[in-house]
């Protein structure tokens, strides 16, 4: 018995399909990258009562990022970043606050020029996300110790360039502010209970 023949219609519709199974689809490509850092964290202010003046000044800053970025435009990173000795003067002699630290610890979005535009040259990026912004300051009297844990702020940009298959270089800029949390006896408009800039240079290491 002859097979009933199919409708011109459904026939295209079915020769779509098969040709659509055929072909393979496109390799969505991501690496890891691994950043260990170093920079300064600048322009700093804060509202908590802290007896040096020192949050304003600029301090040594360290940490790493880990990164997992695609060729196109998106990617995600988990950072951590250390700046000891935030809230202290700069002159021993004077120095109030014996020890002092900010540390974060976030997670990032990151928007970047595909590759397919860049290829090996620098790519730039777009960053911002939300973490933990970690305050702590002791000082000599040790009556208004600073112990603060509260909802971080991260929006920067920067760079990225590889200068081998598995190592290359990153330069950023990020400004990091608390968006929780009371503000401190000195409060003043316009003033961010804590806040910074971190500019930085890291090592990357792509997986």
């Amino acid at each position: 018995m002859p097979m009933p023949r199919m409708p011109s219609g459904l026939r295209r519709v079915v020769m779509v399909g098969m040709l659509l199974v055929a072909v393979p689809p496109a390799r969505a490509a991501a690496d890891w990258l691994i950043t260990p850092f170093i920079g300064t964290a600048f322009a700093g202010e804060t509202t908590f009562l802290v007896l040096d003046q020192g949050a304003g000044r600029t301090k040594l800053t360290f940490g790493a990022a880990v990164a997992l970025m695609s060729d196109g435009f998106l990617g995600v990173e988990a950072e951590f970043g250390h700046t000891p000795g935030f809230f202290q003067g700069d002159d021993p002699r004077t120095r109030v606050v014996l020890a002092s630290r900010v540390t974060t610890l976030g997670g990032n979005l990151v928007i970047a020029v595909p590759q397919s535009i860049t290829r090996e040259s620098l790519r730039p990026y777009l960053v911002g996300g939300l973490g933990l912004l970690q305050a702590r300051s002791a000082d000599i009297i040790g009556f208004v110790p600073v112990v603060k844990d509260l909802l971080g702020l991260t929006v920067g940009g920067g760079a990225i360039g590889m200068v081998s298959e598995r190592a290359g270089v990153r330069f950023d800029l990020r400004h990091l502010k608390a968006i929780t949390g009371e503000d401190g006896p000195l409060a003043r408009p316009g003033v961010s209970r804590l806040s910074f800039w971190r500019a930085s240079a890291g090592v990357i290491l792509r997986y």
